[in-house]
């Protein structure tokens, strides 16, 4: 059973009246704590998925992240492939006054476990089933893709509804002069997955499988268009469309491995 502990109520923030919440999950099963030799980076094996960026535990650990780079917080500690939410503040709005923003601070007396779900388009893939809000995200260089939900998560007793649902990373400040090395790496991963869908295009061509390419090519194209439009500072850096680019080209290089696996007989 959750119970809220009101905190903050009626905080303001950036001129906009905030009101602020926990949701303290009791009963919290302490995480087992990971070995040295498991948080350091030169012990892990990276999980390259395309040219020069990675999906696993480590991008992602240490690292403050952010919903639009600018709302809330996520933090992540472990190694290998365990992998614990530390801190969870999840930004939304007051239910009985849409105009007002609240912030859910998710608290447990022991780091959130999450579940490994592998790599079904790619990325390495998590479940945070925390209750009233459970979710599922993958793993990018430095940043966390929640899929997009079908509904709010809806906090009654705190009065505040939210949605986890997008991209969660580094804010303008973070980046710093990384413009450039940003768009570097949205053209390696552009490129990669324009040589993986002309690929399987060739493999695919006749097939009715080559129309599921073209449409999971228009429909990565619709979903960073909806997912960045309000991350911060997108038209500077471009760090949310470099990483849907990552995205893009791991989930075309996973359908092309895919197709390689499959028996002749089948082709």
């Amino acid at each position: 059973m959750l119970r809220f502990t009101l905190a903050a109520a009626g905080f303001l923030a950036a001129g906009c009246g905030v009101a602020g919440a926990q949701l303290v999950l009791p009963d919290a099963v302490p995480a087992p704590a990971a070995s040295p030799a498991a948080n350091a980076p030169e012990a892990q094996k990276a999980d390259r998925t395309g040219p020069g960026f990675v999906s696993e535990v480590a991008a992602v650990v240490g690292r403050p992240l952010k919903l639009d780079g600018a709302r809330g917080q996520l933090s992540f500690s472990g190694g290998g492939k365990v992998l614990r939410i530390d801190k969870f503040s999840l930004p939304g709005e007051v239910i009985s006054d849409p105009l007002r923003k609240c912030l859910i601070d998710i608290v447990a007396e022991a780091p959130i476990e999450t579940k490994s779900l592998g790599r079904p388009d790619g990325l390495a893939r998590y479940e945070a089933s925390i209750p009233a809000c459970p979710f599922v995200f993958d793993l990018l260089d430095g940043a966390v893709l929640v899929t997009q939900q079908n509904a709010a998560c809806v906090f009654q007793a705190a009065d505040c509804q939210a949605s986890p649902s997008g991209l969660w990373g580094p804010g303008a400040a973070e980046l710093g002069n990384d413009a450039k090395a940003i768009e570097r790496d949205r053209a390696r991963a552009d490129a990669a997955a324009e040589r993986n869908v002309r690929a399987l295009e060739t493999k695919l061509k006749g097939k009715p499988e080559a129309a599921d390419v073209a449409r999971e090519q228009n429909d990565a194209a619709q979903r960073r268009d909806e997912v960045c439009r309000d991350y911060d500072q997108e038209t500077v850096y471009g760090y949310c469309a470099s990483r849907l680019a990552q995205a893009r080209a791991a989930l075309f290089k996973a359908r092309l491995d895919a197709l390689a696996r499959r028996p002749a007989a089948e082709d």
